[in-house]
């Protein structure tokens, strides 16, 4: 399990201070000493910035600060990149541009020694390797962040792929994840802007998210449920997993080789219909998201291959989407809504699909929704691609500072990926057109006898529980008024900084009368030639002179410090 806390003034060990100071100085080699000065993280680490203000900055003016930022994300390590992937699915938090780099962080790195590995699996599954299998490569046919993946051979002659997680990956994630955890406790302090989109709910929910892809019982997990969705459908085909061989850190699956989807060539050398492919390509996202609600969240070409006799076959696991049935049908809405042109619908679908703190100006919403659609659907209906228009819709959506539920966007995400391959294998496919009897189906079940009974029974059953509960509750309100209990508390927002620059302009008065005081009170002991006395000055006074001066030295370089006078 992940352990993530808030650390304290420089952190709990060394290594904190250290990986502190390496992470500050990797953002001000890109350029972002503007932000580190906004956190005044002087404050907590005074040393380490101290130490690495002395070094040369070197700026890449010739780029972009997105790309500044996804240049740094990648130096910075897993978690960082993990970090990034997950943001350039969030199309709320992040600006577009932001977003487009971002999706450019590639999950690979240097494999680690297969020595390593060897002592992971024997410790993972208690036996000596060779008792497990008969054979394993020691080249990974794949090295990622988090885990690298080895092909095996079991005693019985199965061909196996074996992913084992990266030896003190987890102390390492744990590591970044708590001054993650500070520096975005430090934004929502200080920086307004940053404040409003909640840094720390975010590096806790991504906590949560990369604990969930750090076990590898959950992918197995995750595999077996797809397996089972797709149990008697004969197109799609999900590895076995291996449950005796597989643990969090470890999981033993059936070793497939197939045909990437992104080689058309082989496709084309096989003899393989490339439309017939298409087909079933569409058909596997769309049954996903319109029928199960549980879908690949991450379907590039990497995780998908083709098999004889036109069979997909789905990789890796680790990133799902999960979406309810009220959603995938406010989805179904608002495809409707995007192809038959209704601006109305549009906006009352995105306002059922997001949530806001203020509601959005709904004229403007209007007025930018109707430029959307007339410049990306007044054409043939052949010629639009769905999935790119709708994460143009969400995008827009976003500029209002309406928040995307985020299996939403991965939803969409998938989608226009599979489109994107679709159209790669046959540029003359129409994926709404594909898409209508799956639409047609959720509109129907909408309103089959078997739904709208059970949506009656579940309002009564609510009806009855309130009608059941309420007079307890009026009750319990009259004994709370009665006791004089009611309390009623109020916090404040946004007031913090208000309250540092107060203090600031406090202490900077107080410090200025005191040094006045200093030069009044010294000028008079001097003027008395209050003993002792020495070269005919009083020594007190000198002293009183000396200590002003010093203080407001002291006072000055603070001002200077900060910048401002």
């Amino acid at each position: 399990m992940l352990s993530i806390r808030t650390i304290g003034v420089i952190g709990r060990t060394y290594r904190h201070l250290n990986r502190y100071r390496q992470i500050l100085s990797i953002f001000l080699k890109f350029g972002f000493g503007d932000v580190l000065e906004r956190l005044r993280i002087e404050q907590y680490l005074e040393i380490g910035l101290r130490m690495i203000s002395k070094k040369e900055r070197e700026r890449a003016e010739r780029l972009t600060r997105a790309e500044r930022v996804r240049m740094a994300v990648e130096e910075l390590g897993p978690a960082y990149v993990k970090l990034g992937q997950i943001l350039s699915t969030r199309p709320d938090l992040v600006p577009p541009d932001f977003i487009e780099e971002l999706s450019k962080l590639q999950d690979s790195v240097p494999p680690r020694p297969f020595v390593e590995i060897r002592r992971i699996i024997q410790a993972e599954l208690d036996a000596s390797l060779e008792k497990i299998f008969l054979e394993v490569e020691e080249t990974p046919l794949a090295s990622a962040s988090i885990g690298q993946v080895y092909k095996g051979r079991l005693h019985s002659g199965e061909a196996v792929a074996i992913k084992v997680q990266r030896p003190g990956i987890q102390k390492l994630i744990e590591v970044d994840l708590e001054i993650m955890l500070h520096l975005a406790t430090l934004m929502e302090r200080h920086v307004a802007e940053i404040a409003l989109h909640r840094p720390v709910t975010i590096v806790e929910e991504f906590a949560r998210t990369l604990e969930k892809e750090m076990d590898y019982c959950l992918e197995a997990a995750n595999m077996r449920r797809f397996a089972a969705d797709f149990e008697d459908d004969r197109t799609v085909y999900i590895p076995e997993v291996y449950g005796e061989l597989s643990t969090s850190r470890i999981l033993t699956m059936e070793f497939v080789k197939g045909i990437k989807v992104s080689r058309v060539d082989q496709i084309e050398a096989a003899g393989l219909d490339k439309h017939k492919l298409t087909v079933r390509g569409a058909d596997l996202i769309l049954k996903q998201v319109f029928l199960n609600g549980f879908f690949h969240a991450d379907p590039h070409p990497g995780n998908l291959c083709i098999l004889p006799e036109h069979v997909i076959c789905l990789f890796d696991f680790g990133m799902i989407g999960i979406v309810d049935r009220d959603t995938r049908e406010h989805f179904v809405e608002l495809i409707e809504s995007v192809v038959n042109r209704d601006e109305s619908a549009t906006v009352q679908t995105l306002l059922q699909l997001t949530e806001w703190e203020a509601s959005p100006n709904m004229r403007v919403l209007e007025r930018d929704v109707t430029d959307f659609i007339s410049h990306s659907l007044y054409r043939p209906l052949k010629e639009v691609e769905i999935g790119p228009c709708l994460k143009q819709l969400i995008m827009l959506a976003a500029r209002h500072r309406m928040r995307i539920p985020p299996d939403l966007f991965l939803m969409i995400k998938a989608f226009a990926t599979v489109e994107g391959v679709a159209r790669q294998l046959d540029p003359e496919f129409d994926m709404i057109e594909r898409a209508k009897p799956f639409l047609v189906k959720v509109n129907a079940e909408r309103f089959s006898p078997q739904r709208i009974s059970a949506d009656a029974i579940g309002i009564g059953k609510l009806l009855l529980k309130l009608v059941r509960q309420l007079p307890k509750d009026m009750l319990d309100i009259t004994r709370v008024i009665r006791q004089q209990q009611i309390k009623l508390t109020l916090t404040h927002q946004g007031l913090q900084d208000m309250l540092a620059t107060h203090d600031r302009i406090s202490n900077r008065l107080s410090f200025s009368i005191i040094i006045a005081a200093l030069i009044v009170g010294s000028a008079l002991i001097v003027i008395s030639k209050t003993p002792p006395i020495v070269f005919g000055i009083s020594l007190i006074g000198i002293i009183g002179f000396l200590a002003a001066a010093i203080m407001g030295i002291w006072l000055l370089i603070a001002i200077l410090r900060k910048g401002k006078l």
